[in-house]
């Protein structure tokens, strides 16, 4: 039996496959090796994981393969590796980046241009066989552009500095139970801001028919592309999307590809289904 995982700071999908027909997939928290402890992962594993497996005999894993946000070093990626053996002790174990699950999710064997927009947000040039390009994402203070933390993020500033109509920050403020004195200590005193701005964006998907809301999201998604995109000079290439952002707001990222002259290609919510057939073949 094959295990493929996709992890983002707010949710991983694990599928439990031998062949695409008998696929179990299973959700639980998120896991990120560069903000989370071992144990704090183990836990998690254990306590979710574990017990949602249900009849599936661990032991007849043989292969443990794992794409994640946070595993962006070859020593984050060895220290998860080993963590894996330890609770799947007869499989292969591998662990990459969760740039490299979604370019082979959503690219296969050819040539394009890899995205995700989750709580966080990443991209790479892809040949069919590596990446061979990145802009590096540099986290939700420094980057980021067009994840669910960026458009918290945003909605949050411009709602505090007066920037949205008053009866927009006024609803918005209101369904949070947010001032600015509980947003600063969300954002700054407490852990994974990251987490509690990505929780912000669903009020954008229920008002996105507002003008200024749309406004909002499609300067957003334009700042992912001059930022990150067309910096690889590839402009003939479709743009892949995964990530559940990206399968929320595909019309808003289509409208901002067309402005800027790019063509999206696939959008996949989740790239388990994906990573599923990839690891079949």
């Amino acid at each position: 039996m094959i295990l493929v995982a996709d992890s983002g700071s707010t949710k991983t999908d694990w599928g439990f496959f031998n062949t695409r027909a008998d696929l179990k997939s299973l959700r639980t928290a998120g896991i990120n090796p560069y903000h989370q402890s071992m144990d704090e992962i183990r836990k998690i594993v254990e306590e979710e994981l574990l017990p949602q497996a249900g009849d599936i005999d661990i032991s007849s894993i043989t292969e443990v393969h794992f794409y994640g946000a946070g595993l962006a070093t070859p020593s984050v990626c060895s220290r998860m590796e080993d963590f894996l053996r330890s609770i799947f002790t007869g499989a292969d174990v591998s662990a990459a980046s969760d740039m490299l699950g979604a370019a082979r999710a959503l690219c296969g064997k050819t040539e394009g241009i890899a995205c995700v927009l989750g709580t966080g947000s990443n991209s790479c040039l892809f040949n069919g066989k590596e990446i061979t390009d990145q802009i590096p994402s540099l986290g939700y203070i420094l980057g980021d552009e067009g994840s669910s933390a960026a458009l918290g993020k945003r909605l949050l500033s411009d709602c505090l500095k007066h920037q949205l109509p008053e009866s927009i920050c006024k609803d918005f403020l209101n369904r949070f139970d947010l001032d600015t004195a509980k947003v600063l200590d969300n954002v700054y005193r407490r852990p994974l801001p990251n987490v509690f701005l990505a929780g912000l964006a669903p009020f954008l998907s229920e008002n996105r028919d507002i003008p200024e809301i749309r406004s909002l999201l499609i300067q957003c998604f334009s700042d992912f592309f001059t930022r990150n995109v067309i910096t690889y000079h590839h402009p003939w290439l479709p743009v892949h999307f995964a990530g559940s952002l990206a399968g929320v707001f595909s019309q808003e990222l289509k409208e901002a590809a067309d402005m800027l002259g790019m063509k999206i290609g696939n959008v996949m919510t989740s790239p388990i289904e994906g990573l599923v057939d990839y690891h079949m073949e």
